[in-house]
């Protein structure tokens, strides 16, 4: 079991040889033993690991979340809060998704917080794509259909409306395909 004054190698050792499911719940249990803030942090970014392999995207991001709590510069938290939001955009949670990117637009100032905004943006099209290459259609409307209510421009727009419209017309969506195609977005 691991104790709050082990040394990053300590932990690595412990952990060394457990299946992913028990290495969580250590960490789990460590983390709530207060261990110091390097360590803690550390503890964090394993957690992250072992989520991220399992496809776990949702814990990915709540994750991200406590490792933004415990940084200590803004910078480093915008970074945190970023991490989180691509996460959730991955999980189809994008109402935390959302949530994650006003935290990191709230500690920014004018020119930091449209940065922000744009790479949020750009994931969510990034996100789409994977989806759609994945041929995880259904996702990829959902992603492409919370874009064009963003604030992109005209022809970020026209572009996400003709994925859509083609995406509609696969999985034979006939009435979302007929009220895009004749509505102006």
């Amino acid at each position: 079991m691991l104790d709050k004054n082990m040394s990053k190698s300590e932990i690595e050792k412990e952990l060394r040889g457990k299946g992913d499911f028990v290495q969580i719940d250590y960490l789990t249990k460590f983390l709530d033993k207060m261990p110091p803030i390097a360590i803690k942090k550390f503890a964090l970014m394993k957690l992250i690991e072992i989520y991220e392999n399992k496809k776990m995207f949702n814990d990915v991001g709540k994750t991200y979340e406590l490792l933004a709590i415990n940084a200590i510069s803004s910078p480093e938290k915008i970074e945190c809060f970023i991490k989180e939001a691509e996460y959730y955009i991955k999980a189809g949670s994008f109402e935390r998704a959302d949530s994650a990117m006003r935290k990191a637009m709230e500690i920014s100032n004018i020119v930091k917080k449209a940065e922000i905004y744009s790479k949020v943006k750009e994931i969510y099209i990034r996100q789409g794509e994977i989806f759609e290459n994945e041929a995880k259609r259904n996702s990829a409307i959902k992603v492409y259909e919370k874009l064009l209510v963003m604030k992109i421009s005209e022809a970020e727009k026209e572009e996400i409306k003709k994925k859509l419209l083609a995406l509609y017309e696969q999985l034979g969506k006939f009435r979302e395909f007929s009220n895009l195609n004749h509505r102006r977005v």
